[in-house]
């Protein structure tokens, strides 16, 4: 910040400042006389009233404390006291931004942050801050104010910033809307900032705009170490959104698990999701697998998860645990294929009770007749004493297996509870397959025109 120094020059005051602007001047030499006459009145009114506005007090308080702040050597913080005391004869905008600078300069000097930002602030509030250099100011004070760890006090000198479209060659919009993230996050508000940094990327693909991976990366990061639900699942699924890659995936399914203590059931519905994604990659993601689906229930699902393993890479054959799994299920599927029809038959029946309709919709689902476990999970979802949240959510994967994406979403939103994140997650992936599809449709069309 340049120093400020307050003169008298004939009869102006000129305050020498780095955010002084100067007058326009219109010559009136197209003019008549007389209008040439009317004309430099109203400029000379005009430029007057452009000036700078002291008062004689202000400028007698002012002088004398400048000066002796400006003298070799002069100690800044002793002299801190006299510089707050023009404060209050500062009344006019242009006082108060004289003011301000000096208290300012005061803290540069003396090396004391929080006057430096008590001079901001009132230079700020004085509205004569030439339009170019809000921003920066504002976002001194930001830093200022940061600095001191007054965080609430900080951000609407950040918000300012950014409403100003405040940019360097090192900082650029998205840098200052991140800061703002961390500003509730340094202040242990991770619900606010997480909030924040929801509405941010909302806002920038709203508008087209990219959003640099790593707002997404903080944000579940600190969502995850402060356990922040559901804020951290709906950064993931942005995430995962915009950059799904199977790593990306595996990472967000891992914060359910993570997150929550599942049991069996809902352990198997999110590794089904990893599935489908590529996502599993160690062997432990198997031995869960296999352990929940058991090879005696779902024996078609183990064994084909099996020898996707094996083919992977990822668990050898010769694991006792896995090997004895596969010889299980491979056993087990030609009986189990065989009771299919009477199932479906007594699960279909009118009195069919609620075990045996959901018995129904498990293994068809697992079978992959999707058509069939959709409709056992819709005629379960009506019986008494049905678990709604299971069923809505195996209902959502069976719409998915028929391509049906559209209906799957609004499956999984029903879904409340700790199936929530999984519902969640699965939806992301319904909304992924429906976007991929119509895409590859739309494709086809133009190639099919283009013929």
């Amino acid at each position: 910040m340049t120093t400020i120094t307050l003169r008298k020059q004939a009869s102006n005051l000129v305050l020498a400042i780095a955010l002084a602007t100067g007058a326009a001047v219109v010559s009136g030499a197209l003019f008549p006389a007389e209008a040439q006459a009317q004309r430099k009145k109203k400029e000379k009114k005009e430029e007057d009233e452009s000036k700078p506005q002291y008062s004689k007090e202000f400028i007698e308080a002012y002088q004398p404390v400048n000066q002796a702040l400006n003298a070799e050597g002069a100690d800044a913080s002793a002299l801190i006291p006299q510089v707050r005391s023009v404060i209050p004869l500062a009344n006019s905008p242009d006082e108060k931004l004289a003011g301000g600078g000096l208290v300012y300069n005061a803290g540069i000097k003396a090396g004391d942050r929080a006057v430096q930002l008590e001079g901001m602030g009132i230079m700020l509030a004085s509205g004569k801050v030439p339009a170019e250099n809000v921003g920066q100011y504002n976002f001194i004070a930001y830093q200022l104010a940061t600095a001191q760890n007054e965080f609430a006090k900080a951000r609407p000198y950040l918000q300012a910033a950014i409403d100003a479209n405040f940019s360097t060659a090192e900082i650029g919009p998205e840098d200052l809307q991140i800061a703002m993230a961390e500003s509730y996050f340094s202040n242990a508000e991770y619900a606010a900032g997480l909030d924040y940094l929801n509405q941010a990327i909302d806002s920038r693909r709203a508008q087209g705009l990219d959003v640099n991976e790593r707002w997404y990366r903080r944000g579940i990061t600190v969502a995850y170490q402060n356990e922040i639900v559901p804020q951290v699942y709906d950064v993931a699924i942005k995430w995962v959104d915009e950059f799904p890659s199977a790593s990306n995936w595996r990472d967000a399914i891992n914060l359910a698990r993570n997150l929550n203590d599942y049991d069996g059931g809902e352990m198997l519905d999110l590794l089904r999701l990893s599935r489908r994604l590529d996502a599993l990659t160690e062997k432990n993601d198997y031995i869960f697998y296999i352990e929940t689906a058991d090879a005696r229930r779902l024996p078609k699902e183990v064994k084909d998860l099996i020898e996707e393993g094996f083919a992977s890479g990822v668990i050898g054959r010769d694991d006792t645990y896995v090997a004895e799994a596969f010889s299980t299920a491979s056993g087990r599927i030609a009986g189990d294929r065989a009771d299919l029809p009477a199932l479906e038959r007594d699960a279909s029946a009118g009195d069919a009770g609620l075990r045996t309709v959901v018995a129904a919709g498990n293994a068809f689902l697992s079978y992959g007749e999707y058509a069939k476990a959709a409709g056992f999970f819709e005629k379960a979802l009506g019986m008494p004493g049905a678990d709604v949240n299971e069923a809505l959510t195996r209902l959502g994967i069976a719409q998915i297996g028929t391509g049906n994406y559209a209906a799957a979403t609004e499956t999984f939103a029903k879904v409340s509870g700790e199936r929530m994140p999984i519902a969640k997650l699965w939806a992301a992936y319904a909304d992924a397959q429906s976007s991929a599809t119509s895409a590859s449709a739309t494709a086809q069309t133009q190639a099919s025109s283009a013929e």
